[in-house]
């Protein structure tokens, strides 16, 4: 199946204070092939690569982990996973492999875990065998536990310092928390291997000592960038105001207090873009486009593509490429449109081809190889 990428400069791109809208869109001069691997999938959220090259995938409302060989197919799921809250956004959501996989073949996931107040976004440490999880132990829940099944971030990522990053939602009826940092609600938070507080965090001494970044809604994509080993988080605005922005250390992104979008009722959540102290996203995108899932492309099978940044897009269906010169943004692009299926996770394989989930029933993994 071939799929023209279209190149889109139909949304706003903000680069410091500097704004730009145009509204052309023109045919791109490169295509892909997209092969679909399987579509036995049922609303897959989350992939991480193993070292063989085959692939971990988690199903969000089956509360599922599945192991994809490109020789053998799809596993069956694996056993002794924990129960997940399958609440509407809520399940099993992000999952990566330690750094040191080859040595202990330890997995770290993030689901939505029953409390007695409610459910929280949680990760757990396990390891991994052919078909099975053992030693399973949870290493961070989320504080306070809320009575609702929105906004759960739940993405995680190694940084330079093999440090766990973990992205966490507002849970939608909380937003003025995340400008809180006596919690986790709306927060990028950062722990050991084992759970334990980084001594260089910066609230170490807080009553969240585990947070690094504040003021987020709903992060649901973060990667280290492969070059600059940079931190770069995704989040969802409410009806426009999607952001890709810079993480840094003890830095506020603003929400709340500060947004490019409005409240899905039309009413306006605040009359500010900037404030002292907040900090500004690389690129934002009026109207939404529904983000999920990022990674900078970096391999051999689309040289032209080294650096560029790769995000799902669930709400217009597709696969979207911004093209990036060091931190600027550039030229953005449409690819797997006539799959037309919601794109939630994607990928870079050892092998250079990028994989993608798409989050329906009988949701896919389809890998995306130059024409």
């Amino acid at each position: 199946m071939l799929n023209v990428g279209v190149k889109v400069n139909k949304f706003k791109i903000a680069v410091g204070i500097a704004v730009a809208t145009v509204s052309s869109l023109s045919q791109a001069q490169s295509e892909v092939t997209a092969k679909t691997l399987t579509d036995k999938l049922q609303h897959p959220w989350s992939m991480a690569f193993l070292p063989n090259g085959d692939m971990l995938i988690t199903e969000r409302d089956k509360g599922y982990i599945r192991r994809y060989s490109l020789k053998d197919g799809l596993s069956e799921p694996l056993k002794n996973v924990p129960e997940v809250v399958n609440d509407n956004q809520g399940g099993m959501l992000g999952i990566t492999i330690d750094p040191h996989f080859s040595d202990n073949q330890t997995i770290y996931f993030c689901y939505s875990k029953a409390g007695d107040a409610g459910s929280s976004s949680s990760v757990a440490r396990a390891k991994l065998t052919e078909n099975a999880v053992s030693e399973v132990t949870t290493i961070f829940t989320a504080n306070p536990l809320v009575d609702n099944g929105y906004h759960f971030g739940c993405r995680l990522a190694f940084d330079q310092d093999q440090k766990l990053l973990i992205t966490l939602g507002d849970r939608y009826k909380f937003l003025n928390q995340a400008q809180n940092t006596d919690n986790h609600l709306g927060k990028i938070v950062r722990i050991n291997r084992d759970g334990s507080v980084p001594n260089d965090n910066p609230f170490k001494n807080g009553a969240a000592p585990e947070i690094f970044s504040y003021g987020h809604r709903n992060v649901q994509g973060i990667t280290i960038h492969p070059e600059t080993h940079d931190i770069w988080a995704m989040e969802h605005g409410p009806r426009g105001g999607d952001e890709v922005n810079l993480i840094e250390s003890g830095k506020n992104y603003g929400w709340p207090v500060i947004t490019y979008g409005i409240d899905y009722s039309g009413a306006t959540i605040s009359d500010k873009t900037h404030q002292e102290g907040m900090e500004q996203p690389i690129i934002y995108w009026v109207p939404s486009i529904a983000p999920s899932g990022m990674t900078f492309y970096s391999g051999d099978k689309f040289p032209e593509w080294n650096g560029d940044l790769l995000v799902g897009s669930l709400k217009f269906r597709h696969l979207h490429r911004v093209t990036m010169n060091g931190n600027t943004p550039g030229e953005q692009f449409e690819y797997l449109k006539d799959v037309n299926e919601r794109v939630r996770d994607v990928g870079v394989g050892p092998d250079g081809l990028i994989y993608v989930l798409t989050d329906e029933q009988e949701g896919k993994l389809i890998q995306v190889s130059p024409k």
